[in-house]
């Protein structure tokens, strides 16, 4: 369901219908792929894990509520990573409130300190994808985003959005093993990635990682879709 398609329901509608903006923020932290999480401090679902996010306000688009519900409930600035809209979500019943639909949002981020809750939020905090139950509908938006993350990495640059400025190839690469859950070759995924153009480019600078040989740096390149793409079926 479209944007468009739902500002047609509300007018249309004789009951009342309400919209919010869910936020589905993905991190790499500790090597595994992490999401942001809220405790709920108020009903329904009181004391349960779920997306942070909120209704949105009469005087403020999608975005701006997306970017408010993520620093009133997390601390955390909008800004910092990778921010698109995902998915509509309108199943009668998804919500005991009443009938809501909601515009949900996906963010990569590199890796961040812990969040700090406000707002209707009792505690904010990092879990691993996989280990996590969520109140409403959560559940299936998170495998969304998941997927679309996964999706993204294979034909746009998508995955230095979770890495700092300048990185190493083995740093990008790990990014593409947590996500995808698998294991590349890294003389393939390194020829694969510098082969691909406006991928990635030299910084000029090298680093050392855990007392290894020096590792050049690299930066995000301009290209904004990947030729030829990294796909998970070859990635290996």
């Amino acid at each position: 369901m479209t944007i468009k398609e739902v500002g047609i329901i509300v007018n249309m509608t004789t009951s009342v219908v309400s919209v919010t903006v869910d936020l589905v923020l993905l991190t790499i932290r500790h090597g595994a792929l992490q999401v942001l999480l809220i405790r709920r401090g108020i009903e329904p679902y009181l004391g349960r894990w779920a997306l942070p996010g909120g209704f949105v306000l009469a005087d403020e688009s999608l975005e701006e509520a997306a970017a408010r519900e993520l620093r009133e409930e997390t601390g955390l600035d909008p800004r910092a990573g990778h921010l698109e809209q995902l998915a509509t979500y309108g199943a009668p019943g998804r919500d005991p409130r009443g009938r809501v639909i909601t515009v949900a949002y996906l963010a990569l981020l590199p890796d961040l300190p812990s969040p700090v809750a406000g707002s209707d939020a009792a505690s904010a905090s990092w879990h691993p994808v996989d280990d996590v139950e969520l109140a409403f509908d959560h559940d299936r938006i998170l495998a969304d985003g998941i997927e679309r993350a996964r999706a993204k990495l294979e034909y746009t640059p998508l995955a230095t959005a979770f890495c700092p400025p300048e990185f190493t190839v083995a740093e990008l690469r790990a990014v593409y093993e947590t996500v995808w859950r698998t294991r590349l070759d890294p003389r393939n995924f390194h020829r694969k990635v510098t082969g691909a153009e406006g991928f990635v480019e030299p910084t000029g600078g090298t680093v050392i990682r855990d007392r290894g040989r020096p590792a050049q740096l690299f930066r995000r390149g301009p290209a904004t879709l990947l030729h030829p793409p990294l796909l998970r079926s070859a990635a290996g």
